[in-house]
């Protein structure tokens, strides 16, 4: 008998397909902007800090926004305020009408998913079955899973180069190798919006231009509004289409790469000398250090 994430077949030799084949996908597919307006947290209880401030962002269908700043500049707060883990002070975060932090945490889930910085998978599931979680918002009462659900999952695993580690235990994974069955769980969600939180921390620099050539096709071909906060400046030029330079809470400047990767916004912003020049094979800014260092 053929696993589930194996490509099962009818005797006809037509790929099976169940009842629930076209209810299994995010209903609120059409809705796909996502709205960052005045957005602030704290963090600290009886004496908080401010740690956000007045944050405002948008997102369209079809494109993917880079955040970038300097360590502690705020773009994993923002991942994570958006997608609800941490509380805000003010502001709302919305998709055409509809605020995000109304909504409870399963309705949250068919509008966004999440792939971020570190997490602690459970070391005794199989790679298998920590993406099909993704189709936990779809399930009924009783959780069971259709065919459907499981074709959407292998579909996830083969645009992540994922399927050879269907059987793995997820403890036996390498650092890279988590992410991209992370990223996989996140596709296999089906929502309009994507965040992605450092997603090429630990990958190499074969699987860092494959996640970002995916992440640039999901969002241009099947129009998701993806927001991803980077280190490297250099890929964030390449593959992203705005970029949102944070400093200290607030976003200092967002445009197009060549508005915001400039020697000015970039020596300040993180406290170095720098040089920004024409990519000689490509079309995009190529930020250096100064004189070497």
């Amino acid at each position: 008998m053929c696993p589930p994430w194996a490509n099962t077949q009818s005797r006809s030799g037509q790929t099976r397909r169940s009842a629930r084949a076209d209810t299994q996908v995010c209903p609120y597919k059409k809705w796909k902007m996502l709205k960052i307006e005045s957005l602030s947290v704290n963090y600290g209880g009886r004496s908080p800090r401010r740690v956000l401030h007045d944050v405002t962002l948008n997102v369209q269908s079809g494109e993917v926004v880079a955040l970038i700043g300097p360590n502690g500049a705020g773009k994993s707060t923002l991942i994570r305020a958006v997608s609800g883990v941490i509380p805000i002070v003010s502001g709302r975060v919305r998709t055409n009408g509809d605020d995000f932090h109304s909504l409870n945490p399963m309705q949250r889930a068919k509008y966004l998913a999440v792939v971020p910085q570190a997490v602690s998978l459970p070391p005794a599931f199989t790679v298998w079955e920590t993406v099909l979680m993704g189709r936990t918002p779809y399930l009924g009462f009783i959780g069971q899973t259709s065919s459907a659900d499981e074709g959407i999952a292998r579909n996830a695993m083969k645009r992540v180069d994922a399927l050879d580690l269907a059987e793995r235990r997820v403890g036996e994974l390498s650092g890279g190798e988590a992410q991209r069955v992370l990223l996989a769980r996140a596709l296999c969600q089906s929502t309009p919006i994507l965040l992605l939180d450092e997603p090429t921390a630990h990958l190499d620099l074969q699987y860092q231009v494959s996640l970002l050539e995916l992440v640039r096709d999901l969002a241009h071909h099947d129009k998701l509004a993806v927001l991803i906060a980077l280190h490297d400046l250099n890929l964030a030029a390449r593959y992203t289409d705005r970029i949102a330079l944070m400093v200290a809470g607030k976003i200092k400047s967002i445009g197009l790469p060549e508005e915001v990767l400039t020697p000015e916004l970039i020596s300040e912003a993180y406290c170095l000398p720098v040089q920004v020049v024409k990519h000689p094979f490509m079309d995009v800014p190529l930020v250096l250090p100064e004189n070497g260092k």
